[in-house]
């Protein structure tokens, strides 16, 4: 593995570890989802409207096709899966049968931009960003947009609330450990943004947190925290490793630009990388969250 090496900790929250290559030959591959109890791994190649699963025997095999372009995965406090399809700009829960059942399609009477990525509160509150990437050829089905903004969005028994309409981009998104904050990413604009979660399930602030600058291709996307609240982010070169503060600490450096990436495995300490082509895995030393 290259590390891009910056001050001082990298060792202690990533180690020293290889990738591993899983699997490759895929289009672009997003969105990975461990599961804590069954312990299988589904994820998503955009281009091919496919989903997939890893199986805890390390077979990779076809989960749903078509997917409807699905992109980000996760899990709902039940262990349900949730997914954010671009092809037609659904959030959508996945039953025990194994079909899909539409959660949310519209911001009022207008088509939400192509839902991004999603995160779920401890409320079992649904946030997810809603940027326009899938309105766009290759990775969506080209279409004009119907709303003027794109906004993160939080998703409950009362229905759907727009919570932030200023950004350029938004993309990963993910929750502080105690849950009080919520860190939301730009690819546009190449920063990390943090908002207080009010007892309302609102957001507060949006100050800049962090930026993710660097050599090499790729931008903030994917967005995970560990144990330790260290947040790991994509960006220029790989995945940026920042500590709580928000000070670098070090960049993972993938062969192939990073779209995202899950802890999984019994020890969580197994970061599943999917980077454009290729899954991969690297074993680090301090470990993520389950979901649920």
């Amino acid at each position: 593995m290259a590390v891009q090496t910056r001050p001082t900790g990298f060792a202690d929250i990533v180690g020293d570890a290889s990738l591993e290559t899983l699997a490759t030959g895929f289009g672009f591959l997003e969105g990975p989802v461990w599961h804590p109890y069954e312990k299988w791994l589904v994820f998503s190649d955009i281009p091919n409207s496919r989903m997939y699963s890893r199986s805890p025997a390390g077979v990779v095999e076809i989960f749903r096709d078509p997917s409807n372009m699905a992109n980000g995965n996760t899990l709902d406090r039940q262990g349900r899966l949730l997914s954010c399809e671009h092809a037609t700009s659904r959030v959508t829960r996945t039953r025990p049968d194994g079909s899909s059942e539409v959660l949310v399609t519209h911001y009022g009477e207008k088509a939400l931009n192509s839902p991004n990525d999603i995160v779920v509160a401890a409320d079992g509150a649904i946030y997810f960003t809603d940027p326009i990437y899938g309105r766009r050829s290759y990775f969506g089905v080209p279409r004009p947009q119907e709303l003027a903004f794109q906004g993160v969005y939080r998703l409950d028994a009362a229905g759907l609330t727009l919570l932030a309409d200023d950004f350029a981009q938004p993309n990963g998104l993910c929750f502080s450990l105690d849950g009080s904050r919520l860190f939301v990413n730009d690819t546009a604009r190449g920063h990390i943004r943090v908002f207080s979660v009010e007892a309302s399930g609102h957001l507060g602030g949006g100050a800049v947190w962090a930026e993710t600058k660097g050599d090499g291709p790729g931008a903030p996307d994917g967005m995970k925290i560990d144990s330790c609240g260290n947040l790991y982010c994509c960006g220029p070169g790989g995945i940026h490793v920042f500590d709580p503060s928000g000070g670098i600490v070090g960049v993972i450096a993938t062969p192939e630009p990073c779209a995202n990436f899950t802890f999984g495995d019994d020890d969580f300490r197994s970061l599943f990388i999917t980077a454009s082509s290729t899954l991969h895995r690297l074993r680090v030393r301090v470990p993520g969250l389950r979901l649920f």
